[in-house]
């Protein structure tokens, strides 16, 4: 089976490619596609991994679903398409980037340019239907990702993983913290927001572990 995704990533993943779980997926998508209408657009499904080689990974930020609205998804976790509004919890990343490093929100939600810099903008769950909120899930996506986590965890070193909300707690919990840097809080949903996300200074945490093993830090702007 040939999928389209970034050389390093595909090196990696090619065992996960033919096992019998990833060919039903891949089936049942194509069906998907082919019925309905299913975000993001099927040339962007491994966005995030075309945007960050495997090579260059420094920072991973775990998400659950694509955005299911209108021209938002473009296989970025929290990130949207110019042109789209902010969804909430994007709106309240950016609060946090501003009080913890004093950067002002930006125009843009296309997150894309984080993802260039080496953070892995990582959703469990890769599609799904326009308009329906977890319609993907349980059919083979978690099990992809959770691979992903678990190779990432293995084969790389001094990695920041922001597990924001008991969702992406969970798919966490098997990274090895002694090699890795594990920034946990609740969701920045605006029904969790305030009772510890806004002031978790994750941003700055994640740039000083990373100067601390001499890697450039991100730029959160």
């Amino acid at each position: 089976m040939d999928i389209r995704i970034e050389k390093g990533w595909k090196e990696k993943l090619n065992p996960e490619f033919r096992k019998e779980y990833f060919i039903k997926l891949t089936s049942f998508v194509r069906e998907e596609y082919a019925r309905t209408t299913i975000y993001p657009p099927g040339s962007l499904i491994f966005n995030s991994f075309n945007l960050c080689p495997f090579e260059k990974v420094k920072a991973v930020i775990l998400g659950q679903d694509p955005y299911h609205g209108p021209g938002q998804a473009h296989g970025l976790c929290f990130s949207v398409r110019d042109g789209t509004g902010f969804p909430p919890s994007l709106v309240n990343i950016f609060t946090e980037i501003r009080s913890d490093l004093g950067i002002e929100m930006q125009k843009s939600g296309d997150l894309s340019r984080w993802a260039e810099q080496g953070v892995l903008l990582l959703n469990a769950t890769l599609t799904v239907r326009a308009r329906q909120a977890g319609s993907h899930q349980r059919k083979g996506w978690e099990e992809f990702t959770d691979y992903v986590v678990r190779i990432l965890n293995v084969e790389k070193e001094h990695l920041v993983f922001f597990l924001w909300g008991a969702y992406a707690q969970k798919k966490g919990e098997s990274i090895d913290r002694s090699r890795h840097l594990v920034l946990e809080s609740v969701h920045p949903s605006p029904l969790s927001a305030s009772m510890g996300f806004f002031g978790n200074k994750h941003f700055s945490r994640c740039n000083n572990y990373l100067t601390q093993h001499s890697i450039q830090p991100i730029d959160w702007s």
